[in-house]
C-alpha cells in the first residue's frame, strides 16, 4: 500500500494515482446514519462506479460496514458487481430496457420500473420462467424526468396487480431541488409522493420500502415515513449543496496524487504551456506534473486550479496540457524531484475539496470525481 508523500524508487509505472480512503467513507456513512429516522436503512448508490471511486471496493467497503441496499444506474454496473460477488440487494435506477429482462431475472436484480410496456416485458418473462422480478415503482412528484406522473399511476395500478410475474418491492421518486434548503418544491414533491403511497397501498399494493431522499433530502432530514435513503455524494465527500456546508461533518474519500517529474528555473516573462496564457512576471520555479486532462484533471483549471506541496497550496500556471499540468513552486523550500503533490483531497494538513474545485469549474462535485479518469489508478487505504 503506497503511503502519501513517500516516494518509492522501486515503483513501476507513472506516479499518478488516487488515494481512496476507506476509513473517510466509513466516516461520512456514520454522519448519513446518525441522520435517519428508525428504522431507516440507507440504499448507498455507487453508480457511475462509485462516483469515479471504484464500484466493487466501495461496495465491499460498505458491505462490511453493514449496508445491505445499493443502487446503480445500468444493468452493466450490477452485473459487474454480482461477478465480484457481491450478492446484497442491487437496484438498477435505469430501469430495464428491451433486451434485458433475461439478465435482471438470471442476476436477481431489482429494476425501477417506469412505465407499463416495461412491466409487461417484465412479467412476460418471469412468468416464462415462473420466476419472480421485483420492481420498485417510480413515480414523478416534481422532477420531470422519468417515472409514472400521478395520473399515470391511477391508470398503471390495475393492470400491475394482473401481473403475476411481477414483485413490487418499492415505490421510490426522487427530488428536484433539495439542495436548497426548505424548497417549496421539495415540500410540494413530498405532499404528493405521501398520495402516491396511499394511492398504492389503497389499491392492495404494499410495497416493502418507500423512499424520496437523496443525499440532500437526507441532509434536510426529510421524508421520516420512509423506509429508505439513498446517500451518493455525502457518502464520498461531496455537499448535497451548500446549504448543508456547515451541518454535514464530511471528509473527502478521493485524492488525487502525483509527484514532481521536472523542476525548471524560468526567468521573468517566461511563457507557459500552449497559447502563454501565462507569462512569469519574475524569476520562477516551476514543476512539472505528470497528470493531465486526459485523467480527468480539468483543462479549465488552467491559470485557476490549485496543488498542495510540501504544506503549501501553490497555482496551476499555464494550459493544463493532454497528460502535464505545471505548478508554480517558488514558494515551496527545499522542493525536489518526486515530492507528492496533491491536486484535489488532502496533504499536511491542507485540503481542496471537490466541491471548492467545483466551484472553480462552475460545476458541481458529482463531475468533478466522476471525471478522474481509468488511467489513474486507484490505491484503496484501509478503513481501520
Amino acid at each position: 500500500m503506497r503511503e502519501e508523500g513517500t516516494f518509492l524508487q522501486n515503483d513501476v509505472g507513472r506516479p499518478t494515482w488516487a488515494d481512496i480512503d476507506l476509513q473517510a467513507l466509513r466516516h461520512n456513512l456514520d454522519q448519513v446514519n446518525k441522520l435517519l429516522y428508525p428504522p431507516q436503512r440507507a440504499m448507498a448508490v455507487v453508480k457511475a462506479d462509485a462516483y469515479g471511486h471504484g464500484a466493487v471496493p466501495i461496495t465491499r467497503a460498505l458491505v462490511s460496514a453493514g449496508v445491505i441496499d445499493f443502487a446503480v444506474a445500468t444493468l452493466e454496473e450490477a452485473q459487474a458487481l454480482r461477478r465480484a460477488g457481491i450478492d446484497q440487494n442491487i437496484l438498477v435506477l435505469g430501469g430495464c430496457f428491451p433486451g434485458q429482462e433475461e439478465a435482471l431475472l438470471r442476476e436477481s436484480l431489482m429494476v425501477a420500473l417506469f412505465d407499463l410496456e416495461t412491466a409487461e416485458r417484465l412479467n412476460s418473462v418471469a412468468v416464462h420462467h415462473r420466476q419472480l422480478i421485483s420492481v420498485h415503482l417510480k413515480v414523478d412528484t416534481g422532477m420531470g424526468r422519468v417515472g409514472f406522473t400521478p395520473e399515470e399511476m391511477r391508470i398503471a395500478l390495475p393492470r400491475l396487480k394482473m401481473m403475476p410475474g411481477l414483485v413490487v418491492r418499492g415505490l421510490m421518486s426522487h427530488f428536484a431541488c433539495a439542495d436548497i434548503q426548505q424548497s417549496h418544491v421539495s415540500a410540494a414533491q413530498q405532499r404528493l409522493f405521501a398520495d402516491m403511497v396511499d394511492l398504492v397501498r389503497a389499491s392492495g399494493i404494499n410495497p416493502v420500502d418507500i423512499h424520496l431522499s437523496n443525499s440532500a433530502g437526507i441532509s434536510a432530514r426529510y421524508c421520516s415515513g420512509c423506509t429508505l435513503v439513498r446517500p451518493g455524494i455525502m457518502l464520498y465527500g461531496g455537499l448535497p449543496g451548500g446549504d448543508y456546508a456547515s451541518i454535514l461533518d464530511l471528509r473527502p474519500v478521493m485524492h488525487l496524487r502525483t509527484r514532481i517529474a521536472q523542476l525548471r528555473k524560468l526567468p521573468a516573462g517566461s511563457g507557459i504551456s500552449y497559447g502563454h496564457r501565462y507569462r512569469a512576471d519574475r524569476p520562477i520555479k516551476m514543476a512539472v506534473l505528470p497528470i493531465g486532462y486526459a485523467d480527468g484533471y480539468n483543462r479549465l483549471l488552467s491559470n485557476i486550479g490549485r496543488a498542495i506541496v510540501r504544506g503549501r497550496i501553490v497555482p496551476v500556471i499555464g494550459r493544463v496540457c493532454m497528460d502535464w499540468t505545471m505548478v508554480d513552486v517558488s514558494s515551496v523550500p527545499d522542493v525536489e524531484r518526486g515530492d507528492s503533490v496533491t491536486l484535489l483531497g488532502s496533504s499536511d494538513g491542507l485540503v481542496i475539496t471537490g466541491d471548492e474545485m467545483a466551484s472553480q469549474l462552475d460545476t458541481i462535485s458529482y463531475e468533478v470525481f466522476c471525471r478522474i479518469g481509468a488511467r489513474v489508478p486507484r490505491h484503496y487505504l484501509p478503513s481501520g
